[in-house]
């Protein structure tokens, strides 16, 4: 392992302050790279409203966009997820960056629903990959103490990338002609495709993988996709993919529907709804940061409660409140819904990054965070179904509620692994037994 000390500055920065120059420019590559996809998938949902509009599609056939995107990124983030296990993280994290940033280019081009729906299905598959092995990349770095921090740290490019989200959707797509202005927001997305030239392929490969990559090679095994659901392991696959589903199905069903909640029910300009969740984002980024560092001293499990709760209860405040289209109302308690429902996120990367030993670790950590967005799919489908029998902000809080009960059960299962080193899958059966 990369960058230790005997005794580890355990401050929010002190994992920064340790690394070397290869961990801090892995970390920045990393952390754009997460902001831009958070913002390319993000983008869509806050375009919504417009694209109803400009391709002459419902708002059922726009969830369904979405959720087969969704769907194909599940797809794609196993098997990008598998690769990397295979070839090399960092080899695969470019290809991923690549390949999302020019279908959300071509989203831009798209004329009819079946275009779109093409192009978003195709973005997915390379969107899927990039956030689990972008993590693992980092993760494998970095000192026992100090993973929950640094990547949740890389986490708080979410909240960041949807607030660019937001402002491409809001006020850069309202400086053009409504046609024009949602094609504009989708070819900006391009911008990360030149993340590529700071990644160094496998030079930028951590140690434990290159060793553990060595071994497997000289033994002559392989790991197989299906290798997650071995004796061993099949049990951490399937209740981390529940927690995945869980969070995600009650964040999407939030997220994706959020604009245009606050332009239907509160009578908001699409430019306002923007600000709105640019700010929410804001809030989003200090959960994260908050979430990262209790993660590495409350642990894993019991933060993932903590922000689940949190979640609902905000939620149900955000869209339930009497509070019409009061901004100086809305802003303050979105930042707060915001602080938990990006902060729920954050203690992913380094959980899954700790459950699943070195061989398998891509190929379990992308399957088990992207069935998870898969299963969202599912929820956000459901929104403007159970909207057809109750208002639309009713609707997305009874898929929140269902998808945090589901995200809280596998916290009593699932084992602690705060501080755990990385481990193979030899090592598996004594660290069961330590735990």
């Amino acid at each position: 392992m990369s960058d230790t000390n005997e005794k580890p500055d355990r401050s929010l920065f002190g994992w920064y302050r340790e690394a070397n120059g290869k961990t801090r420019r892995v970390f920045w590559t990393c952390g754009a790279g997460w902001v831009m996809d958070a913002a390319d998938a993000q983008v869509y949902q806050y375009l919504i409203p417009l694209l109803t509009v400009s391709l002459g599609i419902t708002l059922t056939e726009a969830g369904s966009i979405a959720s087969a995107s969704y769907f194909s990124a599940a797809v794609g983030g196993w098997l990008g997820g598998w690769l990397c296990d295979r070839f090399g993280r960092a080899r695969i994290l470019a290809l991923t960056i690549l390949w999302f940033s020019v279908f959300s280019f071509l989203s831009g081009f798209a004329q009819t629903y079946e275009q779109m729906l093409v192009i978003r299905v195709l973005h997915g598959l390379g969107f899927g990959a990039e956030w689990a092995v972008g993590a693992i990349l980092l993760g494998e770095m970095i000192n026992p103490k100090h993973r929950g921090k640094a990547v949740g740290a890389v986490q708080a490019g979410a909240p960041i990338g949807s607030a660019i989200a937001a402002v491409l959707a809001g006020p850069v797509a309202a400086m053009f002609d409504p046609d024009m202005g949602w094609r504009i927001a989708f070819w900006i997305g391009l911008a990360p495709a030149l993340l590529i030239f700071f990644i160094r392929r496998g030079s930028d490969d951590a140690d434990i993988y290159k060793k553990t990559r060595e071994k497997q090679i000289a033994e002559n095994r392989q790991s197989s996709l299906a290798a997650i659901f071995g004796r061993k392991v099949v049990a951490i696959t399937l209740l981390a993919s529940m927690l995945s589903l869980g969070v995600q199905g009650a964040a999407y069903s939030v997220a994706t529907y959020i604009a245009s909640f606050l332009s239907d029910e509160r009578g908001l300009a699409t430019a306002v709804t923007g600000y709105l969740v640019m700010i929410n984002s804001a809030g989003g980024f200090i959960g994260v940061m908050v979430n990262s560092y209790f993660s590495d001293i409350l642990g894993r499990r019991a933060v993932f409660r903590i922000y689940g709760f949190g979640f609902l209860i905000m939620a149900a405040v955000y869209l339930w409140g009497p509070w019409g289209d009061n901004l100086w109302l809305l802003i303050p308690i979105g930042m707060i819904y915001g602080f938990f429902q990006f902060g729920l996120y954050a203690s992913f990367g380094p959980y899954f990054t700790e459950l699943f030993p070195t061989e398998m670790r891509g190929n379990g950590q992308a399957f088990a965070y992207n069935s998870g967005r898969a299963g969202a799919a599912l929820f956000i489908t459901a929104v403007p179904l159970v909207a057809m029998y109750m208002e639309l902000s009713a609707a997305m809080a009874t898929m929140a509620i269902v998808g945090i009960v589901l995200a809280l059960i596998p916290t009593f299962i699932l084992p602690e692994t705060v501080g755990r080193a990385l481990h193979s899958v030899d090592e598996m059966d004594g660290k069961e037994q330590a735990s």
